[in-house]
């Protein structure tokens, strides 16, 4: 028996004006599964899961049915939902309810009337499964990103559902947090026996796990197979979202050859193994333009001395003595786990955050002698970690409109132009809550580029894009840089660092450990590096990028 059966499945949101999200959906998902469900921003993904979970569906008009293990989803009483489906959302804070680890831990477990005995055994088990131990008493809001996921997830799994939904789980963790936390979903999938459905942007560590991938276009699914033919049916199609295929997957299509295609890293290294048996590497390296380290340094638009910052009188420091040059007209990216206090450092630039030591300059002046209207007008802007932050009005374009003066002879040239840059056009009359997490992070962006500012500071810009948007976000930093505009941001993303960036620095227990080129930094590293780097290290230098590795197969064959 399927666990779930989704039958024509339609459905739009009461602002869309006609636009469905999803369009006749048909998909059957059999128990013990794992399915990777992955799609442009806005493509119905999460409204998708969301139907799947009777509480959690969005309001709108439906029509369809969705079966779920023999029954109508509709009659299936919330409590036995609650037991039976978990629901890991994008954003954790979202999810969380209660102030304490071991309370969280336990209160989907009393919610549902559960005994004592009962309950602290499964929150014992479930504390050591997941290697909660050792911050089982903590206050909620002392735990990293990667934490709070991880709790999320345990919080869940106590109740032993049959079936585990996913929306972008990993979006706020960092590389390595994010691996952690994809095995040990995999993990619960193999050994439980749970089904695993799952959304995700990035693709490197579940499209080579999954049973079934489901390609979401346009409320519509345009392919649903094992991920090798997935991966040829994207490529022969022409379709777009071959963008966001593993990397293992996109070099392989990009060097002509008869072997199998490789899906994890470990398979691409043993597929150029193969590829280059008896032959002599004549090129192992890209050849870069040789850049001087004075050339580099420029002239900086935001300097940090010694800065110093904690939240509370007696709480840690979160920076410990930070030093940073960011050179003016540069895109500069900062990467490192959750919890080092990269957020934290650009809430100081703004002088949202005001360090207790040390000096914040931003072209040259004091932060804290600038007046608030001369600082973000025209000057420095943020994006914020969480887009919905922004959102203040009942439609974008009034959120949008918000940012403008009054007296503003152009409002609507302006709006529209941005909108355009930003993709957001059919967005324009929807309430911001009702965007997806990509088009929300658009939407945010198009507010913060109408401020017209000078220094942009970006946090996690990429969280919630799809591949093919990013391509056009890059273009969007790219002629903001050559408008002379410079660009700091924090990000996990570093196959987009590594593309785009023109200096990468590393944050690390309060500071900047070190700066340098993208090529440099990330072909140095063994875990903060791209799939493209760990793929092919052991046959080529210094090759960061997707286009660095076929370039250089097709140099050598």
């Amino acid at each position: 028996m399927a666990h779930f059966e989704i039958k024509d499945l339609s459905f739009s949101y009461p602002a869309a004006h006609g636009r469905k999200a999803l369009s006749h959906v048909d998909l059957s998902i059999e128990k013990g599964e794992y399915i990777t469900v992955c799609g442009k921003s806005g493509s119905g993904k999460t409204t998708l899961l969301r139907h799947l979970k009777s509480v959690l569906a969005p309001h709108g008009e439906m029509t369809g049915e969705i079966i779920f293990a023999g029954q109508p989803l509709a009659e299936v009483s919330l409590r036995e939902q609650s037991s039976k489906i978990g629901y890991v959302m994008q954003n954790p804070d979202n999810q969380i309810v209660t102030d304490k680890v071991w309370h969280e831990l336990a209160f989907g477990l009393e919610s549902l009337g559960m005994e004592q005995k009962t309950i602290r055994l499964r929150v014992a088990e479930m504390a050591s499964y997941f290697g909660i131990q050792g911050w089982f008493h903590k206050n909620v809001a002392e735990l990293s990103g990667g934490q709070k996921q991880l709790l999320n997830l345990a919080s869940i799994m106590a109740m032993q559902p049959t079936v585990l939904i996913l929306d972008e789980p990993t979006s706020q963790l960092d590389p390595i947090a994010a691996a952690d936390f994809l095995n040990t979903v995999r993990k619960i999938n193999l050994e439980l026996g749970t089904t695993v459905i799952i959304t995700e942007h990035r693709l490197e560590d579940i499209f080579h796990a999954a049973d079934r991938v489901v390609v979401m276009d346009g409320g519509r699914i345009i392919a649903c197979d094992e991920p090798r033919r997935v991966g040829d049916f994207l490529k022969k199609d022409g379709n777009e979202m071959f963008a966001a295929m593993p990397s293992p997957v996109q070099i392989y299509y990009g060097v002509e050859n008869e072997l199998q295609c490789p899906l994890t890293v470990r398979e691409g290294r043993n597929w150029l193994s193969e590829l280059f048996a008896g032959r002599q590497i004549s090129s192992p390296a890209i050849k870069r333009e040789q850049v001087r380290e004075e050339d580099l340094i420029g002239t900086p638009a935001i300097l940090m001395k010694e800065v110093w910052f904690r939240y509370e009188k007696d709480a840690p420091d979160v920076l410990k003595g930070v030093d940073l040059s960011v050179p003016q007209g540069t895109i500069f990216a900062m990467v490192g786990g959750n919890g080092t206090g990269k957020s934290t450092m650009l809430k100081s630039i703004c002088h949202i955050c005001r360090p207790y030591r040390g000096q914040i300059l931003i072209d040259g002046k004091r932060v804290e002698k600038y007046r608030a209207d001369e600082l973000f007008r025209r000057n420095l802007a943020m994006l914020p970690q969480d887009p919905q932050s922004l959102f203040v009005k009942k439609t974008v374009r009034e959120d949008l409109a918000e940012m403008l003066p009054a007296d503003c002879a152009d409002k609507e040239e302006r709006i529209a132009r941005v909108a355009q840059i930003c993709q957001i056009d059919e967005l324009l009359d929807s309430h911001p809550y009702d965007l997806s997490g990509g088009e929300q992070q658009r939407a945010a962006l198009a507010k913060v580029l109408l401020t017209e500012p000078r220094i942009l500071l970006l946090d996690e810009p990429t969280k919630g894009l799809d591949n093919f948007f990013k391509l056009t976000f890059a273009q969007i930093l790219k002629n903001l840089q050559k408008e002379g505009v410079t660009i700091l941001m924090v990000s996990h993303d570093v196959e987009f660092c590594a593309k785009y960036a023109d200096l990468v620095g590393m944050f690390f227990d309060g500071g900047v450990i070190t700066t340098n080129r993208p090529d440099k930094f990330f072909s140095q590293n063994s875990f903060y590096t791209t799939a493209a780097n760990r793929m092919s290290r052991h046959i080529f230098d210094n090759a960061i990028t997707n286009e660095d590795v076929i370039e250089l197969c097709r140099m050598n064959r």
